[in-house]
C-alpha cells in the first residue's frame, strides 16, 4: 500500500502517558488521546530528529445529561487551570467526532471535544525510532488566545535560530502564533503573528534578499469566482508573505499556489512542510483535499518555487506524493475515527532522501523516506 521502502508509524495514541499531560489533575472526568499527530519536524544539534506532536486530549464522554462538553483553559490569578463548558445538546450538531457546531446566531460557531497541546519527541537521526519523550518541555495554552488549544506545529531552522508556528484556538480568534528556540528543544512564546483563520503558516528555511518569507493560508466563507474557462478554481489557496524579523508580516501582492480547475482532488489546499532550498528552487510539500463526506480526502503534493522569487511557481506535480496508508493504521483499527487523511507537516534532509513527517488519519505520526530523485534532485 506504499510506494516507498521506508514508511512507518513512529508514535500512536497508546504511546502517550496522560499522567504526564498538562491537563493531568485538572479535570474530574476521564480523558483519552484522540490523536497524536501532525508533527512538526526538525534536526537537533546532536543529529537526532525532533517531532513536535499535536496531542488531542479528548473527553471520554463529551455528551451526558443532555449536554455536550468542551475543555477550556482559563487564567486564574496569574496562573491557569482547565475547566469544562456545557452546551445544551439540542443546540449542537455532533456529527463530527472532533468538534461540534452550535446552531443559531447567524455565524458558523464551533467548539472542540478535545484540547490540543504539543509534545516534543526525540527520534534517531533517520526518524524511525524514539529516543525520548520530553514531557517536561510540552507546550500548552498560556493565555486567553490559546484557551481551546495549541495545534499543528511547523518548525523551520533559519540560520542558528529555530522558528515554530502554531495554530492557537480561542473564541477571540483562530490565529497563528510564533515560538522560537536556540536549540530546537526549549521553546519560548514570541507573539501572535497572523490573525483570525490564517492557518498553515510555513516559514522558509532561509532568507531571500535579507527577508524572512512564509506561506500562509487565509480561510473564509466567501471567495470570488475566476472567469469562465480559467485554469484556476476559486477557494482556499497558498499565499505568501515576507517579514524583516519574522514577527511583522506583509502579504505578497502576487498569488502563490492555487487550486486548478481541472481537478477536484485539490479543490481545497494548504501548506504542508516549510519550503527547503534545493538546486532547482524551493521545494514545498502541501496538502490537497478532495471533497468527500464530512472531512474529505487529504493527499500530499509538491511544487518547486523560484529561488529569488517564490511567487514564481516553477513546477507543480499533480500526482499525489503521499496518500493515506490503511496498512499502517490496521493495528489501530479500534481507535480509527477518520479515513483517507494524510497531513504532511515536516521535512528534513536525510542525504539521498528526505525524511518526511505526516499525521496519519488524525491519529498517529508517520515517517516516510522519500528519495530525492522523486523530485528530480540528485
Amino acid at each position: 500500500m506504499t510506494r516507498y521502502a521506508v514508511d512507518k508509524l513512529v508514535l500512536t495514541p497508546d504511546d502517550i502517558d496522560l499522567a504526564r499531560s498538562p491537563l493531568a489533575g485538572h479535570l474530574d472526568c476521564e480523558t483519552y488521546v484522540l490523536g497524536a499527530f501532525n508533527p512538526g519536524l526538525t534536526r537537533l544539534p546532536n543529529g537526532n530528529l525532533l517531532i513536535m506532536v499535536r496531542v488531542a486530549e479528548a473527553l471520554r464522554k463529551p455528551i451526558h445529561d443532555g449536554y455536550v462538553h468542551a475543555i477550556r483553559w482559563e487564567a486564574v490569578e496569574g496562573d491557569g487551570h482547565y475547566a469544562l463548558d456545557a452546551w445544551p445538546l439540542e443546540h449542537a450538531d455532533t456529527a463530527d467526532p472532533r468538534k461540534f457546531t452550535l446552531r443559531g446566531g447567524g455565524w458558523k460557531i464551533m467548539a472542540l471535544t478535545s484540547l490540543s497541546w504539543l509534545l516534543p519527541v526525540e527520534l534517531t537521526p533517520d526518524g524511525l525510532e524514539r529516543v525520548a519523550i520530553h514531557y517536561d518541555k510540552a507546550i500548552a495554552p498560556q493565555n486567553s488566545l490559546q484557551c481551546y488549544g495549541v495545534e499543528d506545529a511547523r518548525i523551520s531552522r533559519v540560520g542558528d535560530r529555530w522558528l515554530m508556528t502554531t495554530c492557537s484556538v480561542s473564541p477571540e480568534r483562530h490565529s497563528t502564533t510564533l515560538y522560537s528556540s536556540d536549540n530546537g528543544l526549549d521553546w519560548r512564546f514570541e507573539d501572535i503573528v497572523l490573525d483570525h483563520q490564517n492557518k498553515d503558516m510555513l516559514i522558509f528555511e532561509g532568507l531571500i534578499d535579507g527577508h524572512y518569507w512564509a506561506q500562509t493560508r487565509p480561510l473564509g466563507d466567501l471567495y470570488f469566482a475566476y472567469p469562465p474557462g480559467s485554469e484556476w478554481r476559486a477557494g482556499p489557496s497558498i499565499n505568501l508573505a515576507h517579514s524583516p524579523d519574522a514577527l511583522f508580516w506583509k502579504p505578497s501582492a502576487r498569488p502563490g499556489i492555487r487550486p486548478h480547475a481541472a481537478t477536484v482532488a485539490t479543490a481545497r489546499m494548504g501548506g504542508g512542510t516549510p519550503p527547503v532550498l534545493t538546486d532547482k528552487g524551493w521545494l514545498t510539500l502541501w496538502h490537497g483535499v478532495e471533497p468527500h463526506e464530512i472531512v474529505g480526502i487529504y493527499r500530499t503534493y509538491w511544487s518547486i518555487l523560484g529561488r529569488d522569487d517564490p511567487t514564481n511557481v516553477l513546477h507543480t506535480e499533480h500526482t499525489p506524493l503521499l496518500e493515506a496508508n490503511p496498512d499502517l493504521t490496521k493495528p489501530l483499527e479500534d481507535q480509527m475515527y477518520l479515513r483517507d487523511v494524510v497531513f504532511t507537516t515536516g521535512i528534513a534532509d536525510g542525504g539521498d532522501h528526505y525524511v518526511v513527517a505526516s499525521g496519519e488519519a488524525d491519529l498517529a505520526c508517520r515517517i516516510t523516506h522519500i528519495p530525492k530523485s522523486v523530485f528530480g534532485l540528485g
